[in-house]
């Protein structure tokens, strides 16, 4: 199928291009929302401005895929995202009340996720001033010593109630859900049961991406997928069972002969032992391409890999294209960084990181090309599924 897509002529000036499948996002959506079954509610986690695909984008794809429930880490993100969504959707606050926020947040009617006394008792100071109740969601930490309230201030929340708080969800965090098999699940788990049965009656919400795919005890009545929804593989060491839903291409500046013994990119970190062709792309580390991808990494042309070559500039990474037939690499030629051949985690393996990392990483410079539908044959080896 031919792609439609909302693209204008500065495309052909970037120095890379980054393809974001939005119907690919919500098929994603639903296949997460099916594993859960229909008595559980699947969020979409949209922070980190949708994990750097753009939230005002995102977040509308994963509302048509049926998506009403919504997280973000800060109160900036959520005032923006409300701008965006239907008035039906919630939109909840992961890391919280800032200083001063509680007038901001109230009046957009999102939900905080308190995590302390302090925010707890800063919501029900609002809520008293506006004279009507305020939702909000609480956070108790089940061992991961991040975010949440422990089992002590719980008791005091418990025990001695604020006023004007309508709690509607109790929630914590899985540190090692990529792990299904590590002990710290099930202590997670039960932790989490202990203190989410001082709030009886109240709904739960403990698994993220990979937490879903434990098994179904840990899916309560919300889960909360990110990386997920993104085609980050939650089950790490096996086959994705998501959707790939980017691709990354960059444009090749040029191309050049050099001669045995020539010294490649900054530091003369690598010379030739032979005669070699090197093809330079426009995309670099400030692009996010992490200056460690220099080491092993490789981008590809037409289903050849080509190696890198010495160090990833700020701007500019050099490849060995010597392999392929003379001219069929020149300039203005588009090479695949992700894509059928390379996937998110892929590359950053190479890169020595988390596919979370390198795709929160990726840079503003690309011109971005959103489609509601594409031509999936680039999606390779990446595009099985397995559930």
């Amino acid at each position: 199928m031919l792609a439609r897509v909302d693209v204008n002529d500065s495309a052909q000036h970037a120095g890379a291009v980054l393809t974001i499948d939005l119907a690919g996002i919500g098929r994603n959506y639903r296949l997460l929302a099916s594993k859960v079954g229909p008595n559980v509610t699947c969020a979409g986690v949209v922070k980190a401005d949708a994990y750097g695909l753009g939230a005002d984008r995102v977040a509308p794809a994963l509302y048509q895929a049926g998506c009403r429930s919504f997280f973000v880490a800060h109160l900036d993100e959520g005032l923006d995202l409300r701008r965006h969504l239907p008035r039906d959707v919630t939109i909840h606050v992961l890391n919280g009340l800032p200083l001063g926020g509680e007038g901001d947040c109230a009046a957009a009617g999102l939900v905080p996720v308190l995590n302390s006394l302090d925010q707890a008792q800063a919501w029900s100071q609002q809520a008293l001033e506006r004279g009507r109740k305020l939702v909000a969601v609480v956070q108790v930490d089940s061992g991961m010593s991040r975010l949440g309230m422990s089992s002590r201030e719980i008791a005091q929340f418990v025990d001695a109630p604020l006023p004007g708080i309508d709690v509607t969800l109790v929630m914590s965090h899985l540190a090692c859900a990529d792990e299904a098999l590590h002990p710290a699940n099930a202590y997670q788990h039960a932790a989490f049961a202990a203190l989410a049965a001082r709030f009886p009656g109240i709904r739960r919400s403990l698994a993220n991406s990979s937490g879903i795919f434990i098994d179904g005890s840990y899916h309560h009545d919300l889960v909360r997928p990110g990386a997920a929804l993104y085609g980050i593989n939650p089950l790490p060491g096996q086959v994705n069972p998501m959707l790939p839903v980017i691709r990354l291409t960059a444009q090749v500046v040029q191309v050049r002969d050099v001669e045995a013994g020539a010294h490649v990119g900054y530091g003369w970190t690598l010379q030739t032992a032979r005669p070699t062709r090197l093809a330079t792309l426009s995309i670099g580390y400030a692009d996010g391409l992490q200056r460690a991808f220099g080491a092993s990494g490789a981008v590809y042309f037409r289903g050849k890999r080509l190696p890198l070559a010495g160090r990833v500039s700020m701007d500019s990474l050099i490849v060995d294209c010597s392999e392929l037939p003379e001219g069929a690499l020149a300039r203005g030629s588009q090479v695949e960084i992700i894509g059928g051949h390379q996937t998110i985690d892929d590359l950053a393996s190479a890169a020595g990181t988390i596919g979370y990392e390198m795709l929160t990483s990726l840079g503003r410079r690309y011109e971005r090309i959103y489609a509601e539908e594409i031509d999936t044959r680039w999606r390779g080896r990446a595009g099985k599924i397995a559930l």
